[in-house]
């Protein structure tokens, strides 16, 4: 059994290792191809003939979020991009989220005929503005569903327009974001069904009226630790997918849908706790199941900045979370795995999500508590011990250091050598301070699921954007 267990451990690590090595590659090509196929030329053609430029709805919702809702509005209503709208969805807020929405934004209810294409939770009213300068803003006043998802749909139904983004109203997008998520919509023979971009941590940069003057990586252990884990996920994982056109799933945090394939797919489900990695496998089978040719493409530059946890306890509300969408998300779309009716779907990217993602807390844990015994039953060989310790540890090192060298392939957006030094030097801490963490949170929600237990979203406490709403901090769901 010791041998079994050390030969499995061994053998895993070293296909995942492969995987991530094969992943390296792609997102290396794809990236580069990328920069050079989507110019400032193309940006500034939709700009300069705004009627080949589609609208695009912005959906974002809302709930107890009045440390930032005004910040994170005129940011989404600052955007520089010919035809879209911003439909804000609060969710039931029980704080000051819709009174200053109101106030800021000289809302006044609007009458309305509100389709329900998708469902969600009871649409109270709809709010639009007096003053023309806010014309794009929409504001559905809904009962609280409990999940984004149920939000998300409320904004969907409203949704004008052919593309729609999902996005956080803690997040902050960079000004040119429509102009960038639509261009491989408009360059691909093949019906785009979602684009997904690079996410960032917004902790530490300078923000002026929405819009961020000052990139910098955080101060904060816990989101700089996340800022390289961010980094890692879209720069290499999903770019490296995306050569495949086997993206596991575009982020709920920001990523461009297609409308119709959306509502015809069902919507978001309002009960699922991963819904972003839930609706791209249901818009996939969708497509499978309709024999239509899809693609689902990734965009490598940052265009969207969230707050990250600024502390352990936080950290352990969103993991947990995650962890249980993971195990939810698993046993409610088992029917998908290596299933080959559903091609790369269910033969390559469900597999991977299982055996490399599901089973990697448990695996690393269990590896763990392994060690414990041998260690005290005096049967750890220390002479390779090391070895494959420093093997295992390197590996996740390199994969670091090379993602932050893609980034500054693409974009220099810290403004010296030294800030980009500090995510390298605090990668190398990462699988001794923070992976133990999340392996452990993650595993939390695992059981949380099987218990039944804990089945709302966690609070989390909202430093705000502007440096005087930084000591005013609320809770809100992460």
């Amino acid at each position: 059994m010791v041998y079994f267990f050390t030969y499995l451990i061994y053998f895993y690590a070293t296909t995942l290792a492969i995987f991530y090595i094969a992943l390296l590659v792609m997102s290396y090509f794809k990236t580069i191809h990328y920069r050079y196929s989507y110019t400032k030329r193309d940006e500034h053609y939709l700009k300069n003939f705004p009627k080949e430029a589609p609208g695009i709805s912005i959906v974002a919702p809302a709930f107890n979020e009045e440390v930032i809702i005004s910040d994170s509005v005129n940011s989404l209503l600052n955007l520089d991009y010919p035809t879209f709208e911003v439909i804000i969805v609060n969710d039931g807020s029980k704080d000051k989220t819709l009174a200053i929405l109101i106030d800021e934004f000289e809302l006044e209810e609007v009458p309305y005929y509100y389709v329900y294409k998708v469902y969600c939770r009871p649409v109270h009213r709809i709010l639009r503005s007096k003053n023309p300068a806010f014309s794009k803003l929409i504001v559905v006043d809904k009962e609280n569903g409990g999940t984004k998802a149920d939000a998300m749909n409320a904004g969907v139904n409203m949704a004008q327009y052919a593309y729609f983004i999902n996005t956080d109203v803690d997040c902050i997008l960079a000004k040119d974001t429509l102009s960038k998520i639509i261009l491989p919509v408009l360059d691909s023979e093949q019906h785009v069904i979602a684009v997904g971009a690079t996410m960032r941590m917004v902790n530490s940069c300078s923000i002026d009226k929405g819009q961020i003057t000052r990139v910098r990586p955080p101060k904060g252990l816990i989101p700089l630790f996340q800022e390289t884990e961010y980094l890692r996920s879209y720069l290499v994982a999903k770019m490296g997918w995306s050569m495949l056109n086997a993206i596991p799933n575009v982020s709920g945090g920001f990523g461009l849908f297609d409308t119709q394939v959306v509502t015809s797919a069902g919507g978001f489900d309002s009960a699922s706790h991963a819904e972003d990695m839930d609706m791209t496998v249901r818009m996939v089978a969708y497509m499978r199941e309709n024999r239509k040719k899809y693609k689902i493409a990734q965009c490598p530059y940052s265009l969207c900045w969230t707050e990250g946890p600024p502390n352990i306890k936080v950290l352990n509300r969103q993991r947990t979370r995650w962890g249980r969408g993971m195990l939810q998300f698993i046993i409610d779309h088992r029917k998908f795995f290596l299933n080959k009716d559903y091609g790369r779907l269910g033969l390559l990217v469900m597999p991977y999500i299982v055996f490399f993602e599901f089973l990697a807390p448990i695996i690393e844990f269990t590896g763990f508590l392994f060690l414990l015994f041998l260690l005290f039953t005096h049967q750890v060989n220390f002479d390779t011990f090391w070895m494959m310790l420093l093997y295992a540890y390197l590996i996740g090192l390199s994969v670091s250091i090379i993602t932050v060298s893609y980034d500054l392939v693409l974009n220099k957006l810290y403004k010296n050598f030294w800030e980009y030094l500090k995510l390298v030097l605090f990668s190398a801490f990462e699988a001794i301070i923070y992976h133990p963490l999340v392996v452990v949170f993650t595993l939390r929600g695992y059981i949380q699921y099987l218990t039944k237990r804990n089945f709302k979203w966690g609070q989390m406490t909202r430093q705000g954007f502007s440096p005087s709403k930084n000591v005013n901090a609320a809770n809100n769901n992460v």
